[in-house]
């Protein structure tokens, strides 16, 4: 077991979730699951209690602990992109699969966990500073998920 874990809460679909996070994300798998041992204030003896995966490397255990918290935009995943169709693939399955779209690269799966596909380009453009990132700053203002074509013109002028 890693020395450190990102926990998240889910009402009752970690199992799903961290399905579809090990078919959708690089670097990303399914572990163990583990079954409550008695009955809980959210579950019964045999429920689905927490799941063991693995999103982009980050180690993660989901809890399905009921309908006491919910996710916000405090915590999200982070993902790179290498170009426009990785970044359309991860952005379609999010949205697509009963997600949301949100604006400048984020969007919530339909857990309400927040993710930003964030293209490799996006990051150089901004990490150029000056005039050149300040484009690449207003374009992507305008942007729901984000299109790199549109980001590298402004970079340009």
């Amino acid at each position: 077991m890693p020395k450190n874990t990102i926990c998240l809460w889910y009402e009752r679909d970690a199992e799903a979730a961290a399905r579809f996070y090990a078919e959708t994300f690089p670097d990303s798998a399914m572990g163990t699951v583990h079954r409550a041992a008695a009955d809980y204030p959210s579950g019964k003896a045999g429920d689905v209690l927490t799941v063991a995966f693995t999103v982009a490397g980050i180690p993660c255990i989901g809890l399905n602990g009921g309908p006491a918290f919910r996710h916000s935009e405090a915590f999200s995943f982070q993902i790179a992109t290498d170009d426009q169709a990785e970044t359309d693939r991860l952005w379609n399955a999010v949205v697509g699969h009963g997600g949301q779209a949100s604006a400048c690269g984020w969007c919530k799966d339909r857990w309400g966990i927040s993710w930003q596909i964030i293209p490799r380009a996006l990051t150089a453009a901004l990490s150029a500073g000056g005039a050149e990132a300040q484009r690449a700053f207003t374009a992507m203002m305008t942007m729901s998920k984000i299109d790199v074509a549109a980001i590298e013109a402004a970079r340009r002028g």
